[in-house]
């Protein structure tokens, strides 16, 4: 079963937007995994725009499913994983100034750069995802920096979907199998909704997990937070 980590960034933008405690993320949090979400993911960013760096400490003992640290791997980051030891952390190459990550690693450049860092953070017990393009020469790099899984950059699937789906998806799938074949688990994430998911877990039935909060929250205005992570659950369930 591909699991769905719910991404809780938005949550905290709506929270900052007044400055107090509400929406409670940590109390979020813990609803989201009550109503079926099978891990939180959060990104902390330098400029703390949205998820805060002591939220990040704040939920780590209430989150019972999976916890998935995504960012950039500078030293701010490198200590909260040292700290707290996330099921998972998600190496994202975006710089402080990007609105939202919006490309993967380039592997073949940074191999040595991702080989430390992968080493270190596997030695805290955390599980590795490098966020990368679907593109097969990075691939096998990624394989040789030691990491357990890579999360597909989805936004280009999502764009192009309603345009032609086969054409979209093609892509991810030829990258999907050489995933497998190298031994690299499989996640992604980014532009995921309720149009565009099913076709994704059809097509790549071994997928590892999806990550979605964008859309995902934007769907809770709408249906509430209980059913939409319901209804997302059900678009993985093929």
């Amino acid at each position: 079963m591909t699991k769905l980590s719910v991404n809780i960034n938005k949550i905290a933008t709506i929270r900052n937007a007044r400055g107090a405690n509400n929406p409670n993320i940590v109390q979020v949090a813990k609803d989201a995994e009550r109503f079926g979400a099978e891990g939180i993911t959060v990104h902390p960013r330098p400029d703390e725009r949205h998820i805060r760096y002591q939220d990040v400490l704040d939920l780590a003992p209430v989150v019972t499913t999976e916890f998935n640290i995504e960012g950039y791997p500078d030293e701010r980051f490198m200590e909260i994983i040292r700290t707290i030891k996330p099921a998972q952390a998600t190496l994202v190459p975006d710089p402080p100034h990007v609105l939202t990550s919006n490309n993967g690693w380039d592997t073949i450049t940074h191999q040595s750069l991702l080989i430390d860092i992968v080493a270190e953070l596997k030695s805290y017990g955390t599980r590795v995802s490098i966020f990368i393009n679907p593109e097969a020469k990075y691939f096998e790099p990624a394989k040789l920096t030691g990491t357990d899984r890579v999360e597909l950059y989805t936004e280009p699937y999502a764009v192009q979907f309603h345009n032609d789906r086969a054409l979209a998806v093609k892509p991810y799938v030829e990258v999907a199998h050489i995933a497998q074949e190298l031994g690299l688990g499989l996640n992604a994430g980014h532009d995921l909704d309720l149009h565009n998911l099913r076709y994704l877990k059809e097509c790549i039935p071994f997928l590892d997990e999806v990550s979605i909060g964008h859309a995902l929250i934007c769907d809770a205005l709408y249906y509430g937070l209980e059913n939409t992570i319901q209804m997302y659950r059900r678009q993985l369930e093929i």
